[in-house]
């Protein structure tokens, strides 16, 4: 049986071009009219889709063809999509960019695999007439990517607007669905990963409102929901509905200002596996929680690293519990937290302790992208899966590795800890700068359920 669920993607001829802000206050103005916005993001992002959830109060996800694959991508939308009045996706670069030369993991093809109408960012700095053969190029680059609509962005006043207007009604046929005034970014900060994280700095949420105000009188919002009221139906394909079980462990997760990184499907993967999740705080709680085994996800542990270090009481706890055995899961930021040091700017602050490792930052990225690893056999426990594809986003690499050290992965693509591995190991711990997604990568959860449910038995049988 096929299904309706109206739906459009929001994209742009290049980076840059206001996609993120165009996104946000056109979720927050229609859900401000009363209408439940699915937002969703295209590629591996964390940032956005903090903005995303703030301006709708739903969870965003993503969608990757790299780490999920076309099948799951559509099932997860599908699945996430049907409780909504209409769904938001935001691409990714610009509309044609991507890994495969031939488009197929572009926003286009995301776009082609949803059947979602295209409205086209555009930032028309300094451009008036020549905006249309731009429209006409990328609307009949792949004549099957629907494009719907166009949102011009950064226009000077009045009289720009007319030009940009009359050039595209007169020479392209695509509805101009409004023009949002050049103006500074309204509040938004920047920083080597992208957008603030709004769980790191809650007093950006006030820029929700300002978004929401210039879409709401300037774009024509009745346009825009019959627009995406008109994409076709999405195939059923088959019940997908998961099953929360009565927890059997117990995993503190590492939620505050410096740890802000995890995807929603990890978290409702671990969920399904049989796992109580409990938030602390590396930050300002004095000790663990009662918990089973620890997951410290990415984040900013380098602009938090004074606080992180101040807390003695909780970096003694997290490297008591490793060297007792208690499963740890650490991606990107974590992996840092659970160093020795991280040195920033000209400052060196202790972390964990359980790596003999420093973390150096760089003000360019070392390791951006996408990774596959292959498990060495050397985890601490039985990997997921036989190749791991996945992404990475690192400004820091780590020096004084020990000969000795153990890896969890070889790195077939992309940089991980040294170019050759990542996922370094001591007794249960598994720190690694890769991002792994649930979706691509079903197996992680089970397992490491599986391990801290196995862990928890030998300690109650002193073997630990």
């Amino acid at each position: 049986m096929d299904i309706s669920l109206p739906r459009l993607t929001i994209s742009a001829p290049h980076r840059s071009s206001g996609k993120s802000t165009v996104t946000i206050g056109l979720c927050a103005a229609l859900s401000a009219r009363g209408l439940k916005v699915q937002p969703f993001k295209k590629g591996p992002d964390f940032i956005d889709p903090m903005w995303h959830e703030a301006a709708t109060g739903r969870p965003s996800y993503n969608l990757d063809f790299y780490m999920m694959g076309a099948e799951k991508i559509l099932g997860s939308f599908r699945r996430r999509a049907k409780g909504a009045d209409i769904s938001i996706i935001e691409g990714n670069m610009g509309l044609y960019d991507g890994v495969d030369i031939e488009g197929a993991d572009s926003t286009a093809g995301l776009a082609r695999l949803l059947k979602a109408p295209v409205l086209l960012v555009i930032d028309c700095y300094g451009m008036t007439r020549g905006i249309a053969p731009l429209v006409n190029g990328f609307r009949d680059f792949e004549p099957d990517t629907e494009i719907a609509g166009v949102i011009l962005n950064k226009v000077k006043g009045a009289r720009h607007e007319k030009k940009l207007r009359e050039a595209v009604e007169r020479f392209c046929g695509v509805p101009v669905l409004g023009a949002l005034p050049h103006r500074d970014e309204m509040g938004i900060k920047m920083r080597h990963l992208g957008l603030v994280p709004l769980r790191e700095e809650e007093e950006l949420l006030p820029v929700i409102s300002e978004m929401r105000s210039i879409i709401a009188e300037n774009l024509d919002l009745n346009k825009i929901i019959e627009i995406a009221s008109s994409a076709g139906p999405l195939p059923e394909l088959g019940r997908e509905e998961t099953v929360i079980p009565e927890p059997i462990v117990r995993i503190g997760v590492a939620m505050d200002r410096a740890f802000t990184f995890y995807y929603p499907e990890n978290l409702e993967a671990l969920r399904a596996a049989g796992a109580e999740l409990v938030p602390f705080s590396p930050m300002t709680d004095e000790t663990l929680p009662e918990v089973d085994a620890l997951y410290i996800g990415g984040g900013f542990p380098e602009v938090h690293m004074e606080a992180l270090e101040k807390n003695v009481s909780m970096r003694r706890a997290v490297k008591e519990a490793a060297d007792a055995g208690m499963p740890i899961y650490a991606e990107c930021g974590g992996l840092m937290y659970l160093c020795g040091s991280i040195v920033w700017e000209g400052l060196m602050c202790r972390m964990a302790e359980v790596f003999p490792c420093a973390i150096k930052m760089s003000r360019r990225p070392v390791g951006h992208g996408y990774v596959l690893l292959r498990p060495t056999g050397r985890g601490p426990w039985p990997m997921f899966a036989e190749e791991i594809r996945a992404h990475e986003f690192h400004h820091s690499s780590i020096e004084r590795i020990g000969e000795d050290a153990g890896f969890a992965f070889e790195v077939l693509r992309g940089r991980g800890v040294d170019g050759k591995n990542d996922g370094m190991t001591y007794k249960n711990v598994l720190a690694a700068y890769t991002h792994i997604h649930s979706l691509g990568t079903p197996g992680w959860a089970p397992a490491f359920v599986d391990l801290i449910r196995k862990t928890s038995i030998d300690t109650i049988k002193g073997n630990y």
